[in-house]
């Protein structure tokens, strides 16, 4: 895949931005621990963990990009020093998962609603992501498409859960916290979009320049928002629950 000094430029700083932004949110969240209660750190701590996963594995993809690269043509043949995608899903294999286990953590849910959303999700999270790279890998259409469906049914199961069953436990939180938690929702579906559309986009598109481009963009966005966006609005949720359980606000 040969790219232009511009295309090259703009994957690598994506790339560096997907990585400096993960480390950053990592330490924010690891110093906000005092700022809320106790019973909601759990939550940021989750919060660290998925950025500091992620920005362990924007190093790899960053340096593998670096090796994949001469002169502006980047390798994607497989071969031992092409570009290895295989860390995204490594990845979102460990981060998605938890991504929906902050939400739990940080509504203090009774441990029966926990464990029975927990049990659902965790398992439906990396169905979805195991199913995808078969597909992702995969140079057969019909093998693309198989994995693509496969992968969706999941998805949807965590549709249902997360807009069905958590939004039947967001009635007893304090105000304000149930529309975070609906925007919350809303920006994880809006950034999980990006991956299917890439996806899609990788079996109808064409091989070129550009496409891969757009791809690596796109991920690295979706990426950013999905776990550092998503990650401050859990800070967010889980200040205006210590708030409202007297927790002053110079604390």
């Amino acid at each position: 895949m040969q790219l232009d000094s511009n295309q090259w430029n703009l994957v690598y700083n994506v790339f560096s931005f997907g990585l400096v932004s993960m480390l950053a949110c990592t330490i924010y969240t690891l110093v906000s621990q005092q700022r809320v209660l106790a019973k909601y750190r759990n939550a940021l701590v989750m919060s660290s963990m998925v950025t500091f996963i992620a920005g362990y594995h924007y190093l790899r993809i960053f340096d593998s990009f670096k090796h994949a690269s001469e002169g502006g043509k980047v390798l994607l043949d497989g071969s031992q020093n092409s570009f290895n995608e295989a860390y995204r899903y490594v990845d979102w294999l460990l981060t998605v998962p938890l991504l929906l286990v902050e939400v739990i953590a940080v509504l203090a849910l009774a441990k029966e609603v926990s464990r029975s959303l927990i049990t659902r999700l965790v398992p439906a999270s990396a169905a979805m992501i195991a199913l995808g790279y078969p597909g992702e890998i995969s140079s057969d259409q019909n093998t693309q498409v198989m994995y693509g469906v496969l992968s969706t049914l999941p998805f949807i199961y965590i549709l249902y859960v997360l807009f069905v069953e958590l939004g039947k436990s967001l009635e007893r939180q304090p105000a304000g916290v149930a529309e975070t938690v609906g925007r919350l929702r809303l920006l994880l579906i809006a950034t999980w979009g990006v991956y299917p559309i890439a996806y899609i986009f990788n079996i109808v598109g064409d091989a070129s320049s550009s496409s891969f481009v757009t791809v690596q963009v796109g991920y690295t966005i979706a990426d950013v928002l999905a776990k550092c966006v998503f990650g401050l609005t859990i800070l967010k949720i889980a200040r205006m629950k210590s708030m409202a359980e007297g927790m002053k606000d110079d604390h």
